[in-house]
């Protein structure tokens, strides 16, 4: 960086759409080239401290917004598994992107001395440190901090994503209100998994950790016993399993026995008690899923039972992409095709999932037997309604660019970097304008649209009447109608 005098050049200078000056050289553990995080961001405060990096409270140069920053330095970086584990944790958290109860990852930067993970800041601190203030909570108030903890765990589990570490460290309130939403956090331990799949490095927090990975062999219900263990807590203050160490607190755990008797389980309901038993099953296969605790009495809100399915995000993102005119459309394939590895990694590992016979393309009868396994059923017209959406070319089946285009999540339109791609895809001579020949002639490359609807697309489009869309207008296009985004990083090996 800068000359001898470490005056910085005018191409120091030079800017990358988001605001980042690059650097020179690939990053060791992202593999892209390198960005210097502090160009766009002014470094502040500490907000916590785990083994591997440190957390700030950054400020954003130019719109002053407030942002939290992990920073994993580099030089703790050793091994190949330890740069396997922070790459995860960013695809991990692209994949899940824009669910109300999981904190956003608004951008990732690695220079020579750090990975920097800037994400949204919750300032209402941690679920543990409130626990403590409490003393536990009030039935009615557990249920409700249970039903987003158990959201986040269905989130994860019908997008093939298991957390590993789920405890009330890694839960944060997005604000210091008593009634603030609660945000999962730190995604290092977890993992992509397909159905079926048994895992057995030993990982986790001890108080938390099932008996089954104690036993290492273990699926996703092993997420399920975490939240389990989370809501006992949540009612009495007490962790169920415990012991003078962690070699006592498995004993307990493998012996399986939970208190029901003293203070204050006898004032508490026994629906409540019945769905604490349920989730601290020690057999995992006879565990109630995620799906099952959303649908308990106990857990109802408003003790009734809603008749509307739980909602699954990749099937949410299909409904989403049927309902965007062709340019969105258009523009979401172009900005797919153009998505880093980190970004697409949970959706091309789901594609690879439902493309039983790995031919590359995903058939009728494999998206219904793919949706099957996520956890929900749809009607057949429903399933032909969602494959005739994302078939954008015509061929009776969905191939890969077709699947990420529509299953990736709306919030990729949000970023500057991305929608200046899909703009200059359309805008063929580069005058800065998309014209209507320009439009029909990419709608047609595409397989879709009409000189009518493309006349609709301009006239809605085009704020100023000249009869073409320039590039803020095509911007406030493609974010109109969009859905809001409501609402100790590396591997701790347990010691037996």
């Amino acid at each position: 960086m800068g000359n001898c005098f470490g005056i910085p050049t005018e191409e120091d200078n030079q800017l990358h759409p988001d605001g980042a000056r690059p650097l020179s050289g690939i990053g060791r553990v992202l593999g892209r080239p390198m960005e210097d995080v502090r160009s766009i961001y002014l470094f502040g405060r500490e907000l916590g401290r785990g083994e591997f990096g440190i957390t700030y409270l950054v400020t954003h140069r130019e719109t002053k917004e407030q942002f939290a920053c992990k920073s994993i330095a580099a030089r703790k970086l050793v091994s190949s598994d330890d740069i396997g584990d922070v790459r995860r944790e960013v695809q991990i958290m692209n994949h899940l992107t824009g669910h109300c109860n999981i904190v956003e990852l608004k951008g990732v930067y690695e220079d020579l001395r750090s990975v920097n993970l800037v994400m949204e800041l919750c300032e209402g601190g941690e679920l543990f440190n409130r626990i403590i203030a409490k003393g536990h909570y009030s039935e009615q108030a557990a249920s409700g901090l249970c039903r987003q903890i158990v959201t986040v765990v269905h989130n994860c589990h019908s997008m093939r994503v298991m957390h590993r570490d789920l405890k009330p460290e890694n839960f944060l309130f997005l604000s210091v209100e008593e009634d603030s939403p609660l945000k999962a956090t730190d995604f290092g331990l977890s993992v992509f998994f397909k159905p079926g799949e048994v895992f057995n490095d030993l990982v986790g927090s001890a108080y938390y950790v099932a008996p089954e990975v104690l036993r290492r062999s273990y699926g996703a219900e092993a997420d399920i016993w975490s939240a389990g263990v989370i809501l006992y807590i949540l009612l009495t203050g007490v962790p169920p399993f415990r012991g003078v160490n962690e070699r006592g607190i498995f004993s307990a755990i493998l012996r399986g026995h939970i208190n029901f008797s003293s203070d204050p389980w006898p004032s508490i309901s026994s629906s409540a008690k019945d769905l604490v038993k349920k989730m601290l099953q020690s057999d995992p296969k006879e565990r109630i899923s995620a799906v099952e605790v959303l649908n308990h009495p106990w857990m109802r809100e408003d003790g009734d039972a809603s008749d509307k399915p739980i909602d699954i995000a990749v099937l949410t993102r299909m409904k989403q992409f049927r309902a965007m005119n062709e340019v969105k459309k258009v523009a979401l394939k172009v900005i797919a095709e153009n998505l880093s590895e980190e970004e697409i990694m949970g959706l091309k590992e789901m594609f690879k999932s439902m493309d039983t016979d790995n031919n590359g393309t995903i058939t009728f009868e494999e998206l219904k037997a793919g949706i099957q396994k996520l956890g929900t059923k749809l009607s057949d017209s429903e399933v032909r309604q969602l494959m005739e959406t994302a078939d954008v070319d015509g061929s009776g089946t969905i191939d890969y660019i077709e699947f990420i285009t529509a299953t990736v999540h709306m919030n990729r339109m949000e970023k500057a970097d991305h929608l200046y791609t899909a703009f200059e895809y359309f805008d063929k001579d580069k005058s800065g304008y998309i014209t209507m020949e320009e439009l029909d002639q990419a709608l047609k490359e595409n397989y879709m649209g009409d000189e009518k609807k493309i006349k609709e697309i301009i006239a809605e489009a085009d704020t100023d009447n000249d009869g073409r869309i320039n590039y803020d207008e095509f911007v406030a296009m493609m974010r109109k109608g969009n859905p809001e985004l409501v609402c100790n990083r590396h591997r701790k090996n347990l010691t037996m």
